[in-house]
């Protein structure tokens, strides 16, 4: 395995989030996680893929319905 697996506690801190954060993340199934024994991990990959996804990107003017 080449990809380093991420704890809660440790994605919370990347995202700048609480714990919480990730948990719900987790238990919603927005996010690949992996489970180890009793623990949680979260592989780098999987973090980078979920910030990709839901990054947006600025675009041009809207115009509005008249």
């Amino acid at each position: 395995m080449k990809e380093r697996l991420l704890s809660v506690p440790e994605v919370a801190e990347r995202l700048g989030t609480t714990q919480r954060f990730p948990r719900r993340l987790i238990a919603e199934r927005r996010i690949v996680f992996v489970r180890v024994g009793r623990h949680i991990r979260i592989p780098e990959g999987a973090l980078s893929d979920f910030i990709t996804r839901n990054t947006v990107v600025p675009g041009g003017r809207r115009r509005r319905a008249v």
